[in-house]
C-alpha cells in the first residue's frame, strides 16, 4: 500500500477510534467510580504520593476522570498553585467539575475536553504532569508522540508521574488473568479499550531519566507506578 494511503488509513482510524472512546466514556461517566475506580484508587493514589506536589506548583493530569486526583492536587498545590486536566469525554468533564465544586477548589482547577496528542497548552507550562490508568489506552504507536507532548510542556525542572498497567517483568509468568486480559484486548478491543505497556521501557527510550519506580498488584495483575525527571 502507498505510504499516503497507510497514513490516511491509520488517520482514519484514529478518529474513528477517538470518536467511539469519547462517547464510551460519555456514557459511563456517571458510573465510572463504580466500575473502575474502586480497584484503581490505590495506586492512583500511591502515583500521587510519589509524585509529591508542592504548594504554588501548576500540575497537570491527562485523562482526569472523574476528578478523585484533580481535587487531590489542588489541596496540596493551594491557592497559589494551579491545576489543569484535560480528557476526551465531556461526560467525565461534566462529573469532575461536580466533584471539584463539592470538594470546595473548582477555582483552582481548569478543565479542557481535547483529544491528546497533542496537549493544548504551552510550552514549559507545568512542573508537573500526572495520568493513571490513562497511558495504555492510546495505541502504541501513538504513546511515543503522547510522552514527547509531556516533555515540550513540562519545565526544564519537570517531573512526569505515571500509573499504568504492565508488563510481566523479562521470566516472570503471566497470571491467567493478565493472558485474558490482553487476548480480550486484542480480539474484542472495543470492550477492553487498554493493553498492558513495559512502562518503565518506554520512559527510558523516550530519554527521561526514572527517580521513583514501584510497582503492585491489581487482581494479580503487575501496576507500574513511576515518577520521572526530564
Amino acid at each position: 500500500m502507498p505510504c499516503d494511503a497507510l497514513s490516511l488509513d491509520l488517520l482514519v482510524f484514529h478518529i474513528f477510534m477517538s470518536e467511539s472512546a469519547r462517547k464510551f466514556y460519555d456514557r459511563i461517566s456517571d458510573a465510572y467510580d463504580l466500575i473502575a475506580d474502586a480497584g484503581e484508587h490505590r495506586a492512583r493514589e500511591r502515583g500521587l504520593e510519589l509524585l509529591a506536589a508542592q504548594p504554588g506548583e501548576s500540575i497537570l493530569e491527562i485523562g482526569f476522570g472523574t476528578g478523585h486526583s484533580l481535587a487531590e492536587l489542588a489541596k496540596a498545590v493551594g491557592p497559589q498553585g494551579h491545576i489543569s486536566g484535560v480528557d476526551i469525554s465531556q461526560g467525565m468533564r461534566d462529573v469532575a467539575h461536580r466533584h471539584l465544586e463539592q470538594a470546595g477548589c473548582a477555582e483552582l482547577v481548569e478543565l479542557v475536553v481535547a483529544e491528546v496528542p497533542p496537549l493544548p497548552f504551552d510550552d514549559h507550562r507545568f512542573d508537573a504532569i500526572t495520568m493513571s490508568f490513562t497511558l495504555e489506552l492510546f495505541p502504541p504507536e501513538t504513546i511515543g508522540a503522547v510522552i514527547q507532548e509531556c516533555r515540550r510542556v513540562l519545565k526544564p525542572t519537570g517531573r512526569l508521574g505515571v500509573v499504568s498497567m504492565a508488563t510481566v517483568d523479562n521470566g516472570d509468568p503471566k497470571s491467567v488473568l493478565e493472558r485474558t486480559y490482553i487476548w480480550m484486548h486484542e480480539h474484542f478491543p472495543h470492550i477492553v479499550d487498554c493493553q498492558p505497556i513495559p512502562l518503565e521501557q518506554i520512559i527510558r527510550d523516550a530519554g527521561l531519566r526514572l527517580i521513583e519506580h514501584e510497582r503492585i498488584s491489581l487482581f494479580t495483575m503487575p501496576v507500574a507506578i513511576i515518577v520521572a525527571a526530564t
